[in-house]
């Protein structure tokens, strides 16, 4: 069996470099772990198990190099018929219309909808596919990617960050990071600080302040490593000693802007750097849009800063705002253009007003007394001291079941809340060792 020309023992060799010990076996685990909680098997474990195949994984590289970040069709084709078989209808030119009936076909037995949608956009996406397949380019950002010393996670694994599928057909089919795994299971207790370039002394002291206050309170960082803002807000967290993630526009191995090549060095010792698109790939303005996006679903919250008019960061909002995110800005004077964008966001788009860490934290629903890093599964604090729940963790918690997984939105029907609620009250529980998430779902802790 050859793809895109190469043996099977070539393609295993070359995803073996990029799938640290251990990665390939996550899919059975979770599988094994499905079994015991319903006995059976779902199409999404039997998936999972499929993307432990070098094949599969080379495949996922490969798309990496030949679709843009966000790229819809792509996302749809890779998920109806798997990123193999998906590049194989690239590779061997398969025409429109064979590919659309496949595409039907798939959907027709999976029962999950009518890909007629996907029928005129095909032609286009083909159009663009085609001129970008190159093996030469695959094989090199593998061999990039493993003298790095950068992985390639996929949405099987257990690093996964879980937030990104709520992106739909627009989610990323890989990522490429260098970091710890530990700051990847840290995203799902995240908030996401972003902000202008050109950020004054007034929006630094508050990214400062910002970070550090969520770092002591056992959140994670996220944000762009761009200038400004951003960068403030990751090195306050590397000052507290906590977690930050950095989404890059482009590969991981060359870091941008290059200015800040030393502090993305200290993000991988001590955090993580992700992307979306291979080793050597360049920044541009379209995947800097493109990778807001990330930024937004991997945290359990985005908060704005201090943003012009016209701020990049405003895109993130409307991707978090999208999503169903907690929003939040922080306000500045009002004769600062360099707040005007934090004041738009508070008055046309909902966001909910923050001026410290403590309010940051309450839009994930981590209170300032809870002492959540302090706290053992008992629910009780490290002085003994009971922790009383409020009340949408408490609707939450009578939502979920000991033995039946249930996905958010399933939650936020029995309860009564918002989705938005429902997240930042799992997260508090997560915390206390109440409740676990599943790979299909979350569930009380017997």
């Amino acid at each position: 069996m050859t793809l895109f020309g190469l043996d099977e023992s070539v393609v295993a060799s070359l995803t073996a470099g990029v799938r640290p010990a251990g990665t390939a076996a996550s899919a059975d685990a979770r599988l094994a772990d499905a079994q015991h909680s319903d006995g059976q098997h779902s199409d999404a474990h039997l998936t999972d198990a499929l993307l432990s195949d070098p094949s599969e994984v080379f495949a996922r590289a490969a798309w990496t190099t030949i679709a843009e970040p966000g790229d819809g069709v792509a996302g749809a084709v890779v998920g109806l018929l798997g990123a193999a078989t998906a590049l194989r209808s690239v590779v061997e030119s398969w025409p429109q219309d064979r590919l659309a009936g496949t595409l039907t076909a798939m959907v027709d037995e999976n029962e999950a909808g009518d890909p007629a949608g996907l029928r005129p956009e095909l032609e286009q996406a083909l159009a663009r596919w085609r001129p970008r397949l190159s093996s030469t380019e695959v094989i090199r950002s593998l061999e990039q990617a493993r003298r790095t010393g950068t992985a390639l996670l996929l949405p099987s694994d257990p690093l996964w960050p879980a937030g990104v599928d709520d992106l739909g057909r627009h989610a990323p089919l890989a990522l490429w990071w260098r970091g710890r795994p530990d700051a990847l299971r840290a995203l799902r207790h995240s908030i996401a600080l972003v902000g202008a370039r050109a950020a004054t002394g007034y929006g630094e002291h508050v990214a400062m302040e910002a970070a550090a206050g969520l770092v002591d309170r056992g959140l994670a960082i996220v944000s762009g490593a761009a200038y400004g803002i951003d960068g403030m807000a990751h090195r306050s967290a590397l000052a507290s000693h906590g977690t930050t993630v950095a989404f890059l526009a482009g590969g991981v191995d060359r870091f941008y802007p290059s200015g800040h090549d030393a502090l993305l060095t200290r993000i991988v010792e001590a955090g993580a750097v992700l992307s979306e698109l291979p080793c050597g790939a360049p920044p541009t303005k379209w995947r800097f849009l493109q990778r807001n996006r990330l930024i937004a679903a991997s945290s359990a919250a985005t908060v704005v800063l201090e943003a012009g008019w016209r701020s990049g960061s405003l895109n993130t909002a409307g991707h978090a705002a999208a999503l169903g995110r907690p929003l939040g800005a922080v306000p500045g004077p009002v004769t600062s253009p360099a707040s005007a964008g934090c004041h738009r966001l508070l008055r046309d788009y909902d966001a909910i007003c923050v001026t410290t860490a403590a309010e940051m934290a309450e839009l994930i629903g981590v209170g300032v007394d809870l002492e959540l890093d302090l706290a053992g599964a008992d629910g009780r604090a490290a002085d003994g001291r009971s922790r009383e729940r409020t009340s949408d963790q408490v609707r939450v918690f009578d939502a979920l079941s000991v033995r039946a997984p249930r996905v958010p939105a399933d939650i936020a029907r029995r309860s009564g809340l918002s989705t938005a609620a429902v997240l930042g009250a799992l997260g508090t529980l997560d915390f206390e060792g109440s409740v676990r998430e599943r790979a299909t779902g979350w569930v009380r802790v017997a």
